[in-house]
């Protein structure tokens, strides 16, 4: 079934000109916005790599990939029922968790003709018990009924391989290996090799040897990245406006 958020992304990008839930060959594509086709994706990209790199044969393509920055939780009595309790979640997400879903995406990306959005987005989403019954595994203890979009902080646009790194605000020597990116990120070194691997197979960095069992990487020459821009220009401009959405998070906040 689909949620709010999805929806309420969907009918975003359509605007007013815009088409949804159009079938194209074998496949059917979220909007149709003048000549370019708009998928949303929550799931793993690598989910529709074959999808899209169908469609990019004789079309213009954007991916929109949210990332959920922070979530609300909102508990209710049951499916359907009344809100037992609101909190906001733990979990924070970051500009960095696209280089997970990149990982299983490198086959498509970058391409002259596929753009790759990711709005980092503030989300509630409903939940009720489920029932309990005897499982030799653990099961979670709750349904998730609806996700609802919030807010959007900011949209990143991801068009070349010079762009990825404009989601790497660090300072790292020339050349560096994993450890040096890891340090400068603040994360696992498992989390860096992905990072390095995403930059490696794009063409945005080279290997240039081997220090121990360790990959040495430089950084290409490539165009001066605009996503930092973009972001920046679209920071305050995509508070979308969302009239239908009362937001019990925000009340509860109040």
């Amino acid at each position: 079934m689909e949620t709010s958020l999805h929806r309420q992304l969907k009918e975003q990008y359509a605007g007013a000109r815009g088409r949804t839930e159009v079938t194209l060959g074998d496949y059917r594509v979220d909007v149709v916005r003048g000549k370019r086709l708009i998928e949303i994706q929550h799931g793993p990209l690598g989910v529709i790599r074959r999808k899209i790199a169908a469609l990019l044969e004789e079309h213009s393509v954007t991916i929109v990939k949210p990332i959920v920055a922070r979530k609300w939780l909102i508990k209710l009595t049951k499916k359907n029922g009344t809100v037992a309790d609101v909190r906001r979640s733990p979990y924070r997400g970051s500009m960095l968790d696209v280089f997970e879903d990149l990982l299983h995406f490198m086959q498509v990306y970058p391409h002259r003709r596929l753009r790759l959005e990711v709005p980092f987005i503030d989300i509630e989403e409903y939940r009720y018990p489920r029932p309990k019954r005897r499982r030799r595994w653990s099961a979670p203890s709750h349904s998730v009924l609806d996700q609802r979009l919030i807010r959007v902080r900011e949209t990143l646009t991801l068009e070349t391989a010079g762009d990825l790194w404009a989601m790497i605000d660090a300072d790292l020597p020339e050349p560096f290996h994993t450890r040096n990116l890891a340090d400068a990120l603040d994360i696992d070194r498992w989390k860096a090799r992905r990072i390095a691997y995403c930059l490696f197979h794009a063409g945005a960095a080279e290997r240039v040897g081997k220090r121990g069992n360790a990959y040495l990487y430089t950084r290409c020459a490539l165009p001066r990245p605009r996503t930092r821009r973009r972001a920046e220009a679209v920071r305050a401009a995509l508070e979308w406006p969302l009239p239908d959405v009362e937001s019990i998070s925000g009340r509860a906040a109040g």
